[in-house]
């Protein structure tokens, strides 16, 4: 019996036929694939027959043309370290001086000190409270630039802590002396005594492009030596500060992070991860990184002299609109306008006025304001600039000795541990309006407490009058009087409306 007397018959044909509608959607999907497979060799061989035909391009593979970073991983990732600070946070009592017992113990009893200790008028009935220092624990990141163990990291990672350690890639550990921080760019210098350690490979940012593909390690959470990858969305970005051109990235960075190496395809740093942009607290796509030439020249001043120097104009400068372009004359909106000029300071000397717009420092175009305070604050004081402003619907050239930004600390090199000298203070002079509104002359505002201070109750607004009975006007006076102090120093503080004065230990 043959194939077709068999379909002729009712039960068999029947049989066939479900068979044929019970074919897998799967099996025509791959049998027409391999039919297109075939069609395509064949055509593929027609086409080598045929010397005049067009050959086809192959399909590209997207997962061949993403970056690998295992090598570079490996062999820079060593350089790459764990920081561990502790610190000192105040657990503050509540604003009637009490400790929320619910009884009716005596002012003193409220006094952590002790109630016989210098500190005990603050406690009875004072609408304030003294802190109590207590131990606060963090963690970051920093890279070793120097194999003798000068580690590079952010000056918020160290700022204030009095044990620094530092947790290498094969788990040795070191206790670190903070040679120099400079809170403005967020870049501070650590050492460790060690020798012969891996170093980082140091690039140059302003090569780097926006869409170039970039690499971070870093200790995110507390998870070391984590590698996380994204790309440049953006250059010069300028955030609070003001003297750091931010390069802006879509790199997952998170608390941890903070001081770990930016790295380029080649292997080198071209950044140093300082901070996100979140409404959360953890990464939601922005993150940015200080540039790392601008890490550099401050931390080779750290290291010097332990603090850093910045040029000084003496403007108040903002945003070019299209508005204030068509406003003063301008082609186009570019520059940086002056809104109000120092009185006394070098743009006053060198004739620069409100309303000027200076669009070129040193013939170099400023295509936008916040270009000049980073350029000017990288200029060593006392270095004469020229700039091109625009005035009267006409450009002009003026040259101007730059002076020094003022630094609002009481010694430049915070030494080991601790910020603010020996003491641990970092203060500024009142102005004219404070002193009027407390009614009292000279005198310095503490702005952080670290250190011996923060140990003898000193806390960030108190005003230190007086250092072992003489007036204090400014921040070289009390560095003065710590010098020639030994053991204490005796500071006159005000607090509110009480004054005392504070035996503090000098480190």
């Amino acid at each position: 019996m043959n194939l077709l007397s068999l379909i002729k018959k009712p039960l068999i044909a029947a049989v066939l036929g479900a068979a044929t509608i019970a074919v897998p959607v799967g099996a025509l999907y791959v049998a027409g694939a391999t039919r297109a497979v075939a069609t395509s060799a064949l055509a593929t061989t027609a086409a080598a027959a045929s010397p005049g035909a067009a050959t086809p391009a192959p399909a590209a593979n997207p997962a061949a043309m993403l970056p690998d970073f295992s090598t570079m991983v490996q062999k820079y990732g060593p350089a790459v370290v764990n920081i561990s600070v502790v610190s000192k946070m105040s657990a503050s009592l509540n604003s009637q001086g009490d400790d929320n017992s619910g009884g009716n113990d005596s002012p003193s009893d409220n006094n952590p000190f002790g109630p016989n200790s210098p500190f005990a008028p603050f406690f009875h009935g004072q609408p304030f409270q003294m802190p109590q220092p207590q131990p606060m624990r963090g963690e970051g990141s920093g890279f070793i630039i120097s194999p003798d163990g000068v580690i590079m990291t952010n000056a918020h990672v160290v700022n204030g802590a009095s044990e620094v350690t530092v947790r290498l890639t094969d788990r040795r550990e070191y206790t670190a002396k903070v040679v120099g921080v400079d809170p403005k760019s967020d870049i501070a210098i650590i050492r460790i005594g060690a020798k012969d350690l891996p170093t980082v490979k140091l690039g140059d940012s302003r090569t780097l492009k926006v869409g170039e593909w970039v690499l971070a390690i870093g200790a995110p959470f507390g998870f070391e030596n984590s590698a996380t990858a994204g790309i440049v969305s953006a250059k010069g970005r300028t955030l609070e500060s003001g003297y750091v051109p931010f390069i802006q990235t879509d790199v997952p960075i998170n608390p941890g992070n903070s001081g770990g190496p930016l790295f380029n395809m080649r292997g080198e740093v071209v950044g140093i991860n300082s901070q996100i942009y979140s409404r959360s607290g953890g990464y939601m796509g922005v993150s940015f990184s200080i540039p790392i030439d601008v890490a550099m020249q401050v931390g080779q001043q750290l290291q010097t002299t332990g603090h850093v120097t910045r040029g000084k104009l003496g403007v108040v400068i903002q945003a070019v609109t299209q508005g204030l372009a068509d406003s003063f004359g301008l082609p186009q909106p570019q520059g940086a306008l002056v809104s109000s000029v120092e009185k006394g300071g070098p743009a006053e000397r060198a004739g620069i006025e409100s309303g000027d717009v200076i669009l070129k420092l040193n013939g170099q175009p400023l295509k936008d304001s916040s270009e000049l305070p980073v350029q000017i604050a990288a200029v060593a004081p006392g270095t004469s600039v020229n700039l091109e402003i625009w005035r009267n619907h006409a450009t002009r050239e003026v040259a101007v000795k730059l002076g020094a930004m003022e630094e609002q600390r009481t010694a430049a090199n915070a030494g080991p541990h601790q910020e603010g000298g020996k003491l641990g203070l970092a203060v500024r002079p009142l102005t004219a309006d404070e002193q009027r509104g407390a009614n009292m002359k000279g005198g310095l505002v503490v702005e952080r407490a670290s250190g011996p201070a923060a140990e003898a109750g000193i806390q960030p607004g108190d005003v230190v009058l007086a250092a072992n009975g003489s007036p204090l006007n400014n921040a070289e006076e009390l560095r003065s009087a710590v010098e020639k102090s030994k053991g204490h120093i005796a500071l006159l503080i005000q607090r509110g409306e009480t004054r005392l004065f504070v035996p503090v230990r000098v480190g």
